[in-house]
């Protein structure tokens, strides 16, 4: 504090202290010569973190100590199980869900509800090859039709699902031009 008892000493003429020019210094050196509260505070927290964030790492390094290569080696070869059994359930996964779309789109349009038939399909029967077809699925395909055929949709002439709306004979009457002719069609029946 010796800074501002030379200003002090430098505005005090006669005993009398030019308050005005003194407080016009002071503010121009304080920052020069003393820390603001704000700062201070900034620095105190961040010494106290850094105090305790190297107390973490002394806490780590002796942990690292008390472990032996075989604790180690021991980690690192039930990380490496835990990896594989995760590779092996997403394969698994993957591979069911290529068969089921592969289900799902040879039944599409030929059946009432898709997600009921493709569950009644043996998986683990079907093969699925390298290049995406799937081998068995046609047999397995044509015995549920035969023994749950109230499942599918009726053919009509050209190989589609039939409607349901006239009857079930699958097959459709033309277009009508006009809602008059329609209604004329469906009364003249």
């Amino acid at each position: 504090m010796e800074w501002l008892r030379k200003l002090i000493e430098k505005h005090t003429k006669d005993g009398v202290l030019n308050q005005e020019e003194l407080m016009k210094e002071v503010n121009t050196e304080f920052p020069k010569n003393a820390v603001p509260k704000e700062t201070y505070n900034t620095l105190s927290e961040t010494k106290k973190k850094l105090e305790k964030d190297l107390d973490d790492r002394d806490k780590q390094l002796e942990n690292l100590k008390k472990i032996d290569a075989e604790d180690l080696q021991k980690q690192i070869e039930t990380l490496q199980a835990e990896n594989k059994t995760a590779k092996e359930t997403y394969e698994k996964e993957l591979k069911d869900l290529q068969l089921t779309n592969a289900i799902k789109l040879s039944i599409a349009g030929k059946v009432h509800d898709e997600d009921l038939v493709a569950g009644l399909f043996d998986k683990t029967k079907l093969i699925l090859g390298d290049d995406g077809k799937i081998t068995g699925l046609d047999e397995q395909l044509k015995t549920i039709q035969e023994s749950k055929a109230f499942l599918f949709k009726e053919e009509g002439p050209d190989g589609t699902g039939g409607s349901l709306g006239n009857g079930g004979k699958g097959k459709q009457d033309p277009p009508a031009e006009s809602l008059g002719s329609a209604l004329a069609q469906y009364y003249n029946k």
